[in-house]
């Protein structure tokens, strides 16, 4: 890969990172509800998945998630059937208190469940799947080894989803300041479940490459 790929990459990659989607939105929900760093350091939890994934790319195990219908409509079902249900909770939740002074920290708030959910939304998202099974591909020179190219572009593409995830939770930690009213955090659920649940749909109209 040479660096006028890579540089090509760094922008489109970018783009990808910071598209409205399952887990950023989750990144909002979580920051706007418990502060900044609860959402930064559970959105690493989506990081595995997409490690898991790119090293998926990389082996050449990709082929068979493109090459199966049925494996691939398997993660769809999947990823679909997740998000509904977590919509489901956000609509359900009882709006409690923002921030690390007077927040429960019972299960629903502890990083390692923020840190998994974000992990089982990435991963089943058919969308990332395709991410790294027909667009990292586009940059790899198949003249020379690709493992130390997909290494390189893996790499580029988690630092900027870290970045990603600072942003959107920035962005939750800001709103969340709006969200002092009970039934305001209440409705902000809702439609953060709502849009989730849309979401979750949608993934069942993605068509393999």
């Amino acid at each position: 890969m040479s660096l006028t790929a890579w540089l090509l990459f760094l922008p489109a990659c970018f783009a990808l990172n910071m598209a409205p989607g399952p887990n950023n939105l989750l990144s909002i929900n979580v920051a706007a509800r418990h502060g900044f760093m609860r959402a930064l350091v559970g959105g690493t939890g989506r990081l595995v998945a997409f490690a898991a994934m790119i090293a998926l790319a990389a082996t050449g195990l990709a082929f068979v998630l493109r090459a199966s219908e049925a494996v691939f409509f398997a993660i769809k079902l999947a990823g679909a059937a997740y998000l509904v249900w977590l919509a489901v909770q956000l609509w359900r939740s009882d709006a409690g208190p923002i921030g690390i002074t007077g927040m429960k920290l019972d299960d629903d708030t502890t990083l390692a469940r923020i840190a998994r959910r974000e992990c089982l939304v990435a991963a089943g998202n058919p969308k990332a799947i395709l991410v790294f099974t027909a667009f990292l591909p586009q940059f790899v020179n198949l003249a020379k080894p690709m493992l130390p190219q997909f290494g390189v572009l893996g790499a580029s593409f988690l630092v900027l989803e870290c970045v990603a995830i600072a942003l959107y939770s920035l962005a939750g930690m800001y709103l969340g300041r709006w969200l002092t009213r009970a039934s305001v955090r209440r409705w902000f659920n809702r439609a953060c479940g709502a849009f989730l649940g849309v979401i979750g749909v949608s993934f069942l109209l993605v068509r393999r490459a």
